[in-house]
This record gives C-alpha cells, sequence and structure tokens, in this order.
C-alpha cells in the first residue's frame, strides 16, 4: 500500500516535482563544479602562479652568508660558486616532478663597444635540454622561467652561442636592435656578441645582457662555474610542522620529520635540493611562497563559500516548493489521517517522495556539475580538472541535507494538520 500511494504521489503534479528536481539540480551542479575545482586549484594556481618567477633561490654557502650580511652585488666579490655538472640533480630529489623549471645565473661585468662604463653581463640557460635519468628529455632555463617578460624579438637557441639577450633601457642607451652585434670587452678578451631579442621587465633586469653560461664563465676565467640558481617548484602551503621545519629539522620527530620530507612544503623541497648539491644552500623565497598560500586558501574559502551559500539557496527553495505541495494535497493528508494514518507514517512517505525527487535532481546536478567544472577549468586554467571520487559522496550527504532541511517547515505544517478541519473545508 505504500509503495503504490508513493507511486502515486510520484506521478501526480509533476510540475511542481519538476521544479523541485530542478532546484535540487542546480544547487548539486553548483556544489559539484565549486567542490571538484576547489580539490584541483590548488597544482592549478601554483601552476598559474609559477608563470612568474622562482620561489626557491639555491646559493653557494659562502656566498649566501656573506650577501645576506653584507648585501653585495658585485660579481667580483663572489668567492664561492656551485658546479654546472651539478645542476642536473635538482630532478632526480624526491619532488622531482614538483620542479617546475629552473635556471643558472652567473654574473660578469664587462665593458661594451669599448665604452668606459662596465655592464652587467648574466650567463644562464635559455632554453636548455637535459636529459635526466629514468625521466624524458627535459627543456628549462630562462625562457620559462620568466615567460613574462615583454620580449621584442626571440630567445637565442643552444646551438645559437654568440645569441643574447638585452634589456629595454640598454638597448635606448645604446641604440642598439634585434641582429645588431656589440663587442663585450673583459680583461683583454673581446667577444663579439648578437642581439637576437630585447626584453622589458621593468626591473633591474632592463639594464643588463643576457648571455650563455658559457660566456660569462669565460669573462670571469672560472669555466663549469654557477653564481646562483633559480628554482619553481609547486608547493604546499605551509603549516605549523613547515614553518617549525624551516627554523631547525632537526628539531623534528622522526614521525614529523617523516611527514615533512614526504610533503611538498617549500622547506622541504630546499632540503632536498641542499642534498642533492655540493655546498648549496636553497632558500625560499618567502614574499612568493607564502603568497602562493595565501592565495590558495582564500581561493578554496570562496569555493566553499559559494558551495554552502548555493545549497543554503537550494534548500529555502524545496522548503517553499515542498509547503506548497503539502498545503496543495492537505485534504490528501488529512483523508490519510482520519482512516488510520499515524503522523509517522505520513511523514514517511512525504519524505521518501523528496528524497526520490531530490535524488533525481541529484543526479542531474552532478553530472551538470561535472561539465561545469571542465568548463572553468579550461576557460580559467586551461587545463582540465580531475574529478574527485569524494565529491560524489559529499555531494550525496549534501543533497539529502539540503532535502531534509528544506522538508522542515512541510513536516511542521503536516503535523499540525487536523483531519476534522481539512475535511470540513477550514
Amino acid at each position: 500500500m505504500f509503495w503504490r500511494m508513493l507511486k502515486g504521489a510520484l506521478l501526480r503534479g509533476r510540475g511542481r516535482r519538476l521544479m523541485i528536481v530542478l532546484t535540487v539540480a542546480l544547487g548539486a551542479s553548483v556544489a559539484t563544479s565549486m567542490l571538484s575545482v576547489m580539490f584541483d586549484v590548488g597544482d592549478k594556481v601554483n601552476q598559474e602562479l609559477k608563470a612568474y618567477g622562482a620561489n626557491i633561490i639555491v646559493r653557494p654557502k659562502g656566498a649566501a652568508v656573506v650577501q645576506d650580511l653584507y648585501h653585495f652585488k658585485e660579481a667580483q666579490e663572489q668567492q664561492a660558486y656551485l658546479k654546472e655538472d651539478e645542476l642536473r640533480n635538482i630532478k632526480t630529489i624526491f619532488w622531482t616532478y614538483n620542479i617546475i623549471d629552473f635556471t643558472p645565473l652567473l654574473t660578469a661585468h664587462a665593458t661594451i663597444n669599448d665604452e668606459a662604463e662596465e655592464t652587467q653581463i648574466v650567463g644562464t640557460w635559455f632554453n636548455h635540454e637535459m636529459e635526466v635519468p629514468g625521466q624524458d628529455l627535459i627543456t628549462t632555463g630562462l625562457a620559462n622561467l620568466r615567460g613574462w617578460w615583454k620580449m621584442d624579438g626571440e630567445w637565442p637557441t643552444e646551438a645559437d652561442t654568440d645569441g643574447i639577450v638585452i634589456g629595454q633601457a640598454l638597448a635606448n642607451k645604446e641604440n642598439l636592435s634585434v641582429g645588431d652585434t656589440l663587442t663585450v670587452t673583459a680583461d683583454s678578451q673581446h667577444t663579439d656578441l648578437t642581439v637576437r631579442g630585447i626584453v622589458t621587465s621593468g626591473g633591474d633586469e632592463d639594464d643588463q645582457i643576457f648571455a650563455h653560461l658559457a660566456v660569462a664563465q669565460d669573462l670571469i676565467g672560472r669555466p663549469g662555474a654557477v653564481g646562483q640558481i633559480e628554482v619553481s617548484a609547486l608547493t604546499t602551503p605551509d603549516n605549523e610542522l613547515a614553518r617549525k621545519a624551516a627554523k631547525n629539522p632537526n628539531s623534528l620527530s622522526i614521525t614529523e620529520r617523516e611527514l615533512w620530507y614526504c610533503t611538498a612544503y617549500v622547506s622541504s623541497i630546499s632540503y632536498q635540493i641542499e642534498e642533492a648539491m655540493t655546498d648549496a644552500v636553497a632558500r625560499p623565497v618567502r614574499q612568493v611562497s607564502e603568497s602562493e598560500g595565501t592565495i590558495l586558501e582564500k581561493t578554496q574559502l570562496l569555493m566553499v563559500l559559494v558551495t554552502v551559500l548555493s545549497m543554503a539557496g537550494s534548500a529555502l527553495a524545496i522548503a517553499n516548493l515542498v509547503t506548497a505541495n503539502v498545503m496543495e494535497r492537505s485534504r490528501e493528508i488529512g483523508l490519510l489521517k482520519a482512516v488510520g494514518g499515524r503522523d509517522a507514517s505520513v511523514v514517511g512517505l512525504i519524505l521518501t517522495e523528496i528524497i526520490i525527487i531530490g535524488f533525481v535532481g541529484g543526479v542531474v546536478g552532478y553530472v551538470a556539475g561535472i561539465g561545469l567544472a571542465q568548463l572553468i577549468g579550461q576557460m580559467v586554467f586551461s587545463s582540465a580538472i580531475n574529478i574527485v571520487p569524494a565529491v560524489a559522496g559529499i555531494v550525496t550527504a549534501l543533497v539529502i541535507l539540503v532535502v531534509i532541511l528544506g522538508s522542515i517547515p512541510a513536516i511542521r505544517f503536516l503535523l499540525r494538520l487536523r483531519p476534522a478541519e481539512v475535511l470540513h473545508g477550514r
């Protein structure tokens, strides 16, 4: 009898039930899309932020101490160097796939075109191909790490050993254009270099020359030397454990150390880089790493708030629709009570009906939400969103909760309903 009555109730008043389905579907679709993006947004946001520079700087131990204490910037003052042949070790650490890009930097000073004033020449990799054991051929360098620079021309290739990139301010000062050749002189050594690109960065780089690493090494007479390395890595926002480890990794317990070491905190990645290179000090660029964590937390909070508000709106809409539905069926419900139907049985019938309708709306909303999440991923991050299975369970629980909460006003009305008054038209 119960199921026959339930079937009849579902088949009648299809218009209002369709409205409930659409209301639940709307809330479920927003919740699904927001939760899916929230669970996947960490890597997406980090990937976007990595386009704006490095978040880890690696220096030789001696140079790091001197530069931090005295803020030296002159190339001649640097006495310790990293080894170029150890650069590939950065891609062999535990978090190798979190290392997006890195590039070596080596600063030299030389005169150009026989002028008296010296100019900074920064040796680096532009688009350097590297073989790493157990991995595919990777390409890394300044072209990827400084992708936001405005470029007139192109980056020099690996084969173009004489190609350089110069800053816009220097190009204006020396009246240089793409394709021009200039002569660099250091310690009576003359080197002819060709301008392949002119960059505008808005910083000190506008007055510098960027050449292949070997050019700067020759100018200072230190083959195989690297002044510092800029590393761009995907990281997890810091918490208390990460901040404790950043102060002193040796203060961690064995369990804490394992958890910290196996989590992509910027401090743990820096620590592993130090392990992989000789006499290296890897330090996070705190302004960058902390900003990433703050942006990520606020983005996730915004998505949670949108989810909560969408489900709250659905609950209010369901409350109105279900209450109106019960009021329309007040005579039917009054008759059920008059012939012996208990309140619990009538409430169970209404709730079962609404939960079934809500389930249909939830399924429709979940499917639509997955599509909406992919649309957001393509429009905002230009990549697909990975759907976490847990989202289905969370959305199911939210739909059930919203349907039950939305049914409370209708249930209260139903419990107050008196059969005699309803059947007599009062």
